[in-house]
């Protein structure tokens, strides 16, 4: 985390901009660490580009220069003819955040972000992450003014009951002015009370176990009553559904049956099970999943608890099945859980999140109430995560909420408001995420939560369900929970085994 100090003299240097501002930095001319200059791929500008990203450590730094400091927007020049890429960028040896670099085998720019520049030398480093891309060059330019944002105080689905209403509500109030505290597990809720003294505002909970094929290879679900008891204590839940596979586990060492969410656990494809129809058999068990989790949704719906709710998430990356093939069957995926919770079970004590950055794979706005980034940066990396954020707002036109609906390395909230980013939550993972010292020490955590600018559950008003007030709720303590989480890397997720204990991914 940055020093008081230093944070009061970057806010000055904000306000101060220079005159336009807008250089291109040559790759070849940068520092190299384990990569090499090359000129083979037609199309690049100078002399030529940078290659050879294969081990975890290459590299290459661009030194920029400021005269005053600033925000700065940043577009990297590449190309990524092997597959979709990301980079890691750091910002004068600290965190940065990771870049996409869709796949093309033409020169494209890839928005970057904003880094925070100081007056004088930075040195902007690209650090190899997926690696096996080219990189060309990149520009540095002044950043404008964020304009005001566009969200409405609209649910898209009109029935939603007034408690829900009344939660976006609070959201809204809050955006741009607070950030709100999320932690998944209940059992990372009970450490950090036990650990740090306080609160999260948000209990992020999992439909897992409610999932059919595993329920009839004997797991009981719990979180429902979780969230029950967290929103008596008058927190927010929100619940993502790691669903495992209706059918086709493969139950084999490493592809055991309670890996089902992954599409390497699985030989389930959605894309031909959409295509048999309402008729087809997979077709059909997608529907019975849909219901038997719908099924529970009603218990919270009967227990007027509004629920953040977020269905097939992190779709793009492809390593679960219903993201395994394409944006297509995806976003129609979508369209029939949400028409099959809305409009056949008269679910309103949902909002929608979405939660893929790519506009291809986006659903529509009919459909979706909120937009989200999962961030799983290096760890000990609290950048402010304006990459991802820049492209929510583009995809939505500004006119959605934003959260980062999971993240390792929570940001630092101070520089989340110093690049002026509306993040409404961050819901930081369990297990060794949040208790484990590397990605969130406790000094961090302490910090964190006694920001000013952080709401905790004390700090939440108790009528937030009509939009909030001055108010604050009593807490009591978070019961224990049996049920433990891990997420070994940054791209692998909530494996629940069969007695709730976990193993190594």
């Amino acid at each position: 985390m940055f020093s008081r100090t230093i944070l009061l003299s970057l806010l000055a240097v904000v306000a101060s901009f220079p005159s336009a501002f807008a250089v291109v930095y040559e790759a070849e001319n940068g520092a190299l660490s384990g990569t090499t200059i090359g000129t083979s791929v037609a199309g690049y500008s100078g002399t030529g580009y940078v290659e050879g990203f294969d081990t975890e450590t290459d590299s290459l730094t661009f030194t920029v220069t400021s005269t005053s400091g600033g925000l700065y927007d940043l577009k990297i020049r590449y190309s990524a003819p092997y597959g979709s890429k990301y980079t890691r960028l750091s910002l004068n040896g600290g965190g940065g955040g990771e870049v996409s670099l869709p796949e093309t085998t033409e020169w494209l720019d890839a928005d970057a972000g904003q880094v925070l520049l100081n007056a004088g030398s930075n040195k902007i480093t690209l650090i190899n992450h997926w690696g096996w891309y080219l990189i060309d060059s990149l520009s540095v330019t002044e950043s404008a003014p964020r304009p005001p944002h566009q969200v409405k105080n609209v649910l898209v689905n009109p029935a939603a009951t007034s408690a829900t209403k009344g939660l976006l509500s609070y959201l809204l109030s809050q955006s741009g002015t607070n950030i709100l505290s999320g932690q998944q597990e209940i059992s990372s809720i009970t450490w950090l009370e036990q650990n740090v003294g306080k609160t999260p505002a948000i209990a992020g909970l999992d439909m897992i176990d409610y999932s059919p094929s595993r329920v009839e290879r004997g797991t009981v679900g719990t979180s429902v009553e979780e969230a029950i008891a967290f929103e008596a204590r008058r927190g927010i839940v929100t619940f993502v559904w790691h669903w495992n596979a209706p059918t086709g586990l493969i139950d084999t060492a490493g592809k055991e049956w309670w890996r089902g969410f992954y599409t390497e656990a699985t030989t389930f494809d959605v894309q031909a099970a959409l295509a048999e129809g309402p008729s087809g058999a997979n077709y059909q068990l997608l529907i019975r999943d849909i219901d038997a989790i719908a099924t529970q949704l009603k218990r919270l719906q009967t227990a007027n608890v509004p629920v953040l709710w977020r269905p097939l998430h992190e779709a793009e990356g492809g390593w679960f099945w219903w993201g395994a093939k394409g944006a297509e069957p995806c976003k129609q995926l979508w369209r029939i859980v949400y028409d099959r919770m809305t409009n056949y079970h008269k679910l309103n004590n949902l909002i929608w999140i979405w939660n893929s950055v790519d506009p291809a794979w986006y659903p529509g706005a009919d459909v979706v109430d909120i937009v989200s980034y999962d961030s799983y940066p290096a760890a000990g990396d609290h950048g402010p995560v304006s990459t991802q954020f820049s492209r929510l707002v583009s995809l939505t036109n500004d006119t959605k909420l934003i959260a980062m609906s999971e993240v390792g390395s929570i940001p630092d909230p101070q520089l989340v408001f110093v690049y002026g980013l509306r993040w409404s939550w961050f819901c930081a993972w369990s297990g060794d995420f949040i208790s484990g010292g590397s990605h969130n020490s406790l000094t961090f955590l302490q910090y964190l939560y006694n920001h000013a600018k952080v709401i905790t559950l004390d700090k939440l008003p108790s009528n937030w369900k009509n939009g909030g007030s001055t108010s604050t709720s009593t807490t009591t303590a978070a019961p224990a929970s049996t049920t433990t989480r891990a997420r070994t890397s940054t791209r692998t997720t909530s494996i629940t085994t069969p007695t709730s204990t976990e193993g190594q991914v």
